[in-house]
Formats: structure tokens, C-alpha cells, sequence
């Protein structure tokens, strides 16, 4: 056993000196490794590799600490009164809300900020106020989110034409003649909606900003998913200017969750019609006269009490990541990100057949750090990615496998098509991952799903190295020599019992 690890240890050595050559640009971000070492050294202290920051980013020591602080010095209340914990504690949400515009570098008086309880939240907002109606468009990208998909529920129910445009595949970048062509069929003179992701949650993928003014010049309003795309990249809302904007803080440093936000064009926030009102979105309601009259700007969509005590954790992680600067965690991704991909496509079998696919771009180029792949046995088969996951935790590796709730990016990277999908729905109330996986399975020996390898604020090269390590073992493998996963993903969901 010491011998082989002592061989690990100079294969890695070796490895980060190629790497360091290759990409020295690295040496610049040394400063995570500091934090590493400090603020996040659990990882290492518990011997794990956590590649699921598209999932969810890791928070730092000092953020839980600080925001302690702030509850035990302080007495805070719910902000709905004026009170003097009320008006302690909505002094600091407002502090928050004033931060996150900042970062943003959105000017307040463009736009409105509303908390919500994450990015799906915050979509779901949209969706229910836009004031879609026949003769109105919903234009969509085949990658976005489910939560952004979901909004077309919405659409259909108000009338409107719902329309997605297509990827180009293997690149999985946007087919930009078609999305033009689908840009120009708005009418003006109706309320269209167009919506795409600043990066891909599926592929990694950077779609172009540029997209927003075009779009706007043509009569759509635009939304903009920014939930994958924030976490280690820049947005500035003076420089891009999309009328709804969606994120979630736990993707950008951790903790706190239950937190995410919509930032609302002021321009655009008159053309929103709330639903319904609740608690906290009315300045005054009545039972006999059965009517209300919602409170304005970003208080109408703040939807019962919001959770006070979660959000002063937000302007801390804003500041934590201001410290690091996004400059330097942009620069640490891309690096491993580029070394990751040449390695996995590097990789091949004794027969010289090639191990991985990589879906969306080999290269660093208009990409972010998710790296989505399947792996093949040495006759081109299709390797299990659920027994892949399931044997990357029994090493401590944390990474994710499924569709990420992305089924247009997955479908168009795969080459599903709609006769599959339609099979797949003849299942009835029967389908699921799980069933949906074996029926492409028997249709071609086509994937249902994939594995996604992220890297984020403090990734070091440890443990990518390690990761690549263990992608190398499956060198020969097939479906029987690697084993059977042994248990069923019926949803996104798994729930072990304590047995």
C-alpha cells in the first residue's frame, strides 16, 4: 500500500508539472489554495473531492462565523412592523438588497430587486405575472432549465405560442440562424418573452449576452437565467441590460440556501400582474369588500415573510467572494476546466477506442467549468453513468449524473428524438429516469442521462487529478466487469435508509 501510493504521489507530481506548463495562468489564483487550506480545509481533512459545484457552490468558515456573530449581537424580529427588532432586522435586509445591486452593478434606479426562496422561485414569478395572450410569443432555448420550461405552462394557459429554438450539436451551442429567423416572428405590438441561460447548467456552455439587446430591438422582453453562469463570472447590469434576471446564492458561495433573487428591469416591472396576494404584498385588503391593493415595487412579489434571518448571510458571501475577486476564480476554472478536457479526451482504451464523449465544447472557448461526458467500454457500449456515481462516492468523489433537469440540451446531445420522447410518454404514469434510461437503452443503445464533473471557487488541481485518476480505471471496462448499480434512481431524488 505505501508503495502505491508513493507512486500516486509522483504520477500526481508529474501531472501538475505538465499541467503548470501548459496552463500558467494557473499560478495566479494561488490565493484559493490559501483559502483551501484555511476556510475549506474539511475537504481535505476528510479526504473528499467535490465536483458539483453547478449543483451548489461550498461556503467558507469565516461566513458561518460571521453571520453568528451578527445573530448574537443583535435582537431581530420579522420585518413586517416598526418595532425596533423589526427595524433592526429590515435594516438589514435592505443593507443585503442594496449589496447584491451593487455587485450587480445594477443602478437602483433600473432596477428592483425581490428575494425569493431560489432561482426557480424567482422564474416562477415571471411566469405567472407576464402578461403573456394570444398573439404573444414564448420563445425558448432547448437549453434551459425545467424551471424555465415550466414557465411555458403559464404561456399555454394565457394563449400565447410557445416556440423552442434549437442547439447544434456536438458543440451544443446555439443554432444562431434559426434563432434569429425564430427573433424576427415577434410582433411588437404584443407582450413576447424571450428566455435563455447566460451559461448551461447541462454542457457549460456561455451563450452570448449579446443576445439581449438583439432581442430586445426586435419586441421581446428578455429573461435572463444567470444561476449557472454568476458563480464564477462577472454580470454587469449596466453593460447587459435583460428586462428579468434569476439567481440563486447557494451556487454562488454556499450558504446561506433558501435564498435566491429576481432582479426586475424598472422598465419592464410595470407590465407584471401578480396572481394572487398573500401576507406582506398588500397594503390593504379586505374580506367584505373583497378586494386588495398590492404595495409596490419589489414588496408585491415578496411573497409572505421572507427568511430575515437567512439574508444578512448573503451580503457576507458577497463580500466573500469580492475578496477572492471573480477575475481569479474565472482563471482557476479555466485552467482546470481546459486540463480536465484534454485528459478525458485523451483517454483510450488498449484497442484505441476512445473512453469519453464529451458533450458541448472540447476546448475552453465560450464555456464555463461543467464538464458533462459519458463513457464507453472497448466495443463503443455505453457504460452505466449511475454505477459510475455510485463508485465515484465509494472514493470520496462528489459529482452528479442524470439530466441536471436540463431535457433539451440532454435530448439534443444524445440525438433523442421526438419518436423517443413519444415512446417514452406512452409509458404513461410508469415512466421515469430509471424506465425512460432502459427503453433508449433498447432504442439504439442511446443515453438517458450523463455525468457532470464541475469545478468551481476552490477547486484545486488535487482534485481533478484524482478525478481523472478514477475515470482512468474504467480502462477496459465493461458493463460486467465494473458491476451492476445497485440501487434505482426512480427521480432526482434517492433517499437510503439507515439499514
Amino acid at each position: 500500500m505505501p508503495n502505491r501510493r508513493a507512486n500516486e504521489s509522483v504520477r500526481a507530481d508529474e501531472a501538475y508539472a505538465d499541467f503548470i506548463t501548459q496552463y500558467p495562468d494557473y499560478a495566479k489564483t494561488a490565493l484559493l489554495d490559501e483559502l483551501r487550506a484555511t476556510e475549506y480545509r474539511r475537504l481535505d481533512e476528510q479526504g473528499q473531492v467535490y465536483l458539483d459545484y453547478t449543483g451548489g457552490s461550498l461556503y467558507a468558515e469565516s461566513q458561518l462565523q460571521k453571520h453568528l456573530e451578527m445573530l448574537r449581537a443583535g435582537i431581530f424580529g420579522n420585518p413586517h412592523s416598526v418595532n425596533p427588532t423589526s427595524v433592526a432586522m429590515t435594516e438589514h435586509v435592505e443593507r443585503t438588497r442594496r449589496c447584491v445591486l451593487n455587485y450587480f452593478n445594477a443602478r437602483a434606479n433600473d432596477y428592483t430587486l425581490v428575494f425569493t426562496q431560489n432561482a426557480s422561485g424567482a422564474l416562477k414569478l415571471v411566469g405567472e405575472s407576464f402578461p403573456f395572450a394570444p398573439g404573444s410569443r414564448f420563445l425558448l432555448t432547448f437549453d434551459n432549465h425545467n424551471s424555465v420550461n415550466g414557465i411555458r405552462e403559464f404561456a399555454r394557459a394565457k394563449g400565447a405560442t410557445i416556440v423552442y429554438a434549437p442547439l447544434l450539436a456536438p458543440v451544443l451551442h446555439f443554432d444562431m440562424a434559426r434563432l434569429e429567423t425564430l427573433l424576427d416572428q415577434a410582433d411588437p405590438a404584443q407582450d413576447n418573452l424571450f428566455a435563455y441561460p447566460a451559461q448551461s447548467n447541462f454542457s457549460g456552455v456561455k451563450h452570448p449576452l449579446g443576445l439581449v439587446e438583439k432581442a430586445k430591438a426586435k419586441g421581446w422582453s428578455v429573461l435572463l437565467d444567470a444561476a449557472a453562469f454568476v458563480p464564477t463570472n462577472r454580470l454587469d447590469l449596466t453593460a447587459v441590460e435583460p428586462d428579468f434576471v434569476t439567481i440563486s446564492f447557494y451556487k454562488m458561495f454556499g450558504y446561506p440556501t433558501g435564498v435566491g433573487a429576481l432582479l426586475i428591469r424598472r422598465s419592464a416591472f410595470a407590465k407584471l400582474k401578480r396572481p394572487w396576494f398573500a401576507g406582506g404584498t398588500v397594503n390593504f385588503a379586505s374580506v367584505q369588500g373583497q378586494a386588495h391593493v398590492l404595495s409596490p415595487n419589489e414588496a408585491a412579489f415578496e411573497d409572505g415573510t421572507l427568511s430575515y434571518l437567512s439574508i444578512p448571510a448573503v451580503e457576507i458571501g458577497l463580500r466573500h467572494l469580492e475578496a477572492i475577486g471573480i477575475a481569479t476564480i474565472t482563471e482557476r476554472v479555466r485552467c482546470l476546466t481546459g486540463w480536465l478536457l484534454d485528459e478525458l479526451l485523451a483517454l483510450r482504451h488498449s484497442n484505441e477506442r476512445a473512453m469519453v464523449r464529451i458533450y458541448g465544447p472540447a476546448t475552453t472557448q465560450a464555456r464555463g467549468g461543467t464538464v458533462t461526458f459519458n463513457l464507453y467500454d472497448p466495443h463503443g457500449h455505453l457504460l452505466d453513468y449511475r454505477r459510475v456515481e455510485e463508485l465515484a462516492g465509494q472514493k470520496g468523489i462528489s459529482l452528479r449524473t442524470g439530466c441536471f433537469c436540463n431535457p433539451g440540451a440532454g435530448e439534443m446531445a444524445e440525438g433523442l428524438t421526438e419518436e423517443d420522447m413519444q415512446a417514452g410518454f406512452s409509458m404513461g404514469a410508469d415512466i421515469n429516469l430509471v424506465s425512460f434510461f432502459r427503453l433508449m437503452q433498447d432504442r439504439g443503445h442511446k443515453s438517458a442521462g450523463c455525468i457532470r464533473a464541475s469545478v468551481g471557487l476552490v477547486t484545486n488541481f488535487a482534485d481533478v487529478w484524482h478525478f481523472l485518476h478514477f475515470i482512468a480505471g474504467f480502462r477496459d471496462q465493461t458493463r460486467l466487469t465494473m458491476g451492476e448499480v445497485s440501487f434505482d434512481i426512480e427521480s432526482c431524488r434517492i433517499i437510503r435508509d439507515g439499514s
